[in-house]
């Protein structure tokens, strides 16, 4: 008798544990549907936009959603890693609210210790004075921010760095646009062109943009059609309430439609280390110093690795010093794929920093098109031999 009642004892608290964890799930999705319902329905200006949810929800660890899956199909329960245990909502709060995760010591230091914040990063190449102290590192201030109208000091027009000629015999005639050239940061500007106390370098006209028009005019002077894009990501972002590269890959794939000769990508940007970390003089020249990032959430990374090893190369044997190497990202905080995965020859190429000006982005855009080029037409010859 006394064992009936233990039994029953037994399941009548268990019944009760799983009654309460029940109630407080509906409770949490009752008022998880509250909130959708209150965010969808507010005015633009107070909506969560898609990266602030992505940004939010990256501070807690993967396998917590591996539970919430769970609940919808059992054959996750398979996914989960040995000694796994059910995370409390203490502990899920907290790695929400602090962005730290318990079992990774990264997080609680990466703010604390300099470059440690790069962590999602991976030096392939290192470049002159490159380490994981002064990696370009992803800033996606609030739209608002990015899209404030501002004045211009110099547009950036005024071309005082002369455009380098063609080498002798490269005068080709151009046949078709094969490089395509896009701004996923199209609205990323340089402090010297801003007026004076200027906090966010950001601007509507004066901005990378003309890196991409200065890369494209000196890319056909080598015989090689460039089709140099203007759409504004910055704004399509903030209207459609979609992330930076969602809207560029929109971009990059209507353009791959539309013309199937193009064979390779150029997403440019432009860091915010310091200046003596972006800028190389050579032979009296100063040149804004470049560094090739490519995306490692993809399965064929290590095409779009290779050339942009090449082109580190290259750049090395010519201008030694002016890259700063090649780098690999994915992970936690970053976009990891940058719409390399729609080819393997996507590059995406930082020029300079902040505190370099357009003169000195354009001398190396003017390099990086005489280093491409030995590139492209090498491949071209092999191409043409197959």
């Amino acid at each position: 008798m006394g064992s009936i009642q233990k039994f029953k004892k037994k399941h009548s608290n268990l019944f009760k544990r799983w009654s309460v964890f029940a109630a407080g799930t509906m409770a949490i999705l009752l008022l998880l549907f509250i909130g959708i319902g209150l965010l969808t329905g507010a005015k633009s200006t107070y909506k969560l936009y898609s990266t602030t949810i992505q940004n939010f929800t990256t501070q807690v660890e993967g396998s917590s959603f591996l539970y919430l899956f769970e609940m919808e199909n059992r054959l996750f329960k398979e996914a989960h890693p040995d000694g796994s245990k059910l995370p409390g909502l203490s502990s899920l709060s907290f790695q929400l609210f602090t962005s730290i995760k318990p079992h990774d010591l990264r997080s609680l230091l990466g703010r604390e210790i300099p470059g440690l914040s790069a962590y999602n990063s991976e030096i392939v190449i290192a470049g002159e004075g490159t380490d994981y102290t002064n990696l370009p590192f992803e800033s996606q201030p609030p739209l608002d921010v990015v899209l404030e109208d501002r004045e211009a000091v110099d547009d950036g027009d005024s071309n005082e760095s002369e455009k380098e000629p063609a080498p002798e015999g490269e005068g080709k005639t151009i046949k078709e646009n094969s490089v395509f050239i896009y701004h996923t940061h199209n609205r990323e500007s340089y402090f010297p062109h801003l007026p004076e106390g200027t906090t966010d370098a950001y601007h509507d006209e004066v901005n990378i943009t003309k890196v991409g028009d200065r890369l494209g005019e000196a890319l056909e002077r080598h015989g090689i059609g460039a089709h140099v894009d203007h759409t504004d990501i910055t704004t399509t972002a903030l209207e459609k309430s979609m992330d930076y590269y969602d809207v560029s890959r929109g971009v990059v794939q209507e353009a791959m439609a539309s013309n199937d000769r193009i064979k390779y990508l150029f997403d440019l940007h432009r860091d915010n280390v310091p200046r003596d970390v972006t800028t190389k003089e050579i032979n009296g020249k100063t040149y804004a110093r470049t560094i090739f990032v490519v995306g490692a959430k993809h399965p064929d990374y290590e095409k779009n690795l290779k050339i942009a090893t090449d082109l580190h190369k290259l750049l090395e044997e010519s201008y030694p010093g002016l890259s700063r190497g090649v780098l690999t990202k994915q992970g936690s905080g970053v976009d990891g794929k940058y719409n390399q995965d729609l080819s393997g020859n996507a590059v995406l190429i930082e020029f300079g920093g902040v505190y370099n000006d357009l003169d000195e982005t354009y001398l190396t855009a003017d390099v990086i098109a005489e280093v491409f080029s030995e590139y492209y037409w090498q491949a071209e010859e092999v191409s043409s031999d197959e």
